[in-house]
C-alpha cells in the first residue's frame, strides 16, 4: 500500500496567503509516502513545507510557476499502476476529457493527474482514471462567480486498485468522499489457429528449391 498526497494550484502568495489551517492539521509528517503536485506552487516556503510532509515530492510546472527546474510532465510507477502528471494548461479547452485522454495515451499511463481548472474531478474513461485534485487553497480562477472550495486528494494505491479520498473545505468543515477505481487487465489476444501442412501425395517427390541468383552490389542506405 502506498499513500500519495495529490494537490496543486496553490497560488501562494499571489492569490492566497497560505493553505487552510484545517488542511495543515491533517497533513501529518510521516504518514504520507509521496506527494504529487500539479503545479502553481509559486513560492519556495510552500515547497519546503510540502517536503516536510513527505520528502518524496514530484512537482510539474504550472503556468504561474517561475522555477525552471519543474518539468512539464512526470511519469511515476507503482506497479502495476503507471501515473502521469501534467499541470493541464496543455489542454484546450481546459479540462477537456478528449484532450486529457490523448495525453494519457501519449504518456502510456493508467492514471493521469492534472490541475489548472481549480475544480475537483475524478473520471474513468477507456480503462483509465483521470484525477484533478482542484485547488488546495481555493484560489480565485476568474472563470467562476464563486471561488471553488479548497480541496486535495489522497490516493491509496493497493496493487491494481486506486482508492481516492477527496478532502474539501465547505462551510468551515472538512468533508471527505471516497472514490475507488480498479485497473482492469488488458484483454488477451485472440488465439491463432495452427494451419496443418498438407501431407505429400504418395509417390510424389519433393520439388527442388530454386536457388536465387547472386545478389548485386548493396545499395547505399539513405540514412
Amino acid at each position: 500500500m502506498v499513500l500519495v498526497l495529490v494537490l496543486g494550484d496553490l497560488h501562494i502568495p499571489h492569490r492566497v496567503h497560505d493553505l487552510p489551517a484545517k488542511f495543515k492539521k491533517l497533513l501529518v509528517p510521516g504518514k504520507i509516502q509521496q506527494i504529487i503536485c500539479t503545479g502553481n506552487v509559486c513560492d519556495r516556503e510552500t515547497l519546503d513545507y510540502l517536503r516536510s510532509v513527505a520528502p518524496d515530492i514530484h512537482v510539474v510546472r504550472g503556468d504561474y510557476d517561475e522555477n525552471p527546474a519543474f518539468p512539464l510532465s512526470v511519469t511515476l510507477t507503482h506497479a502495476p499502476i503507471r501515473i502521469g502528471v501534467v499541470h493541464g494548461h496543455q489542454c484546450i479547452p481546459a479540462g477537456d476529457l478528449d484532450a486529457l485522454s490523448a495525453i494519457a495515451r501519449q504518456m502510456d499511463v493508467d492514471v493521469l493527474v492534472s490541475g489548472h481548472t481549480h475544480v475537483f474531478q475524478a473520471t474513468e474513461h477507456d480503462n483509465k482514471f483521470f484525477l484533478n485534485p482542484g485547488s488546495a487553497t481555493g484560489a480565485w480562477t476568474g472563470a467562476f462567480a464563486d471561488d471553488p472550495p479548497p480541496s486535495f486528494t489522497l490516493m491509496d494505491i493497493q496493487g491494481p486498485v486506486v482508492v481516492t479520498y477527496l478532502y474539501q473545505l465547505r462551510e468551515g468543515e472538512v468533508r471527505v468522499e471516497k472514490i475507488e477505481w480498479r485497473r482492469e487487465p488488458p484483454a488477451p489476444l485472440p488465439a491463432v489457429a495452427a494451419v496443418a501442412s498438407p501431407a505429400p501425395r504418395p509417390g510424389a517427390l519433393p520439388q527442388a528449391i530454386a536457388i536465387p541468383a547472386s545478389p548485386g552490389p548493396a545499395q547505399q542506405s539513405v540514412w
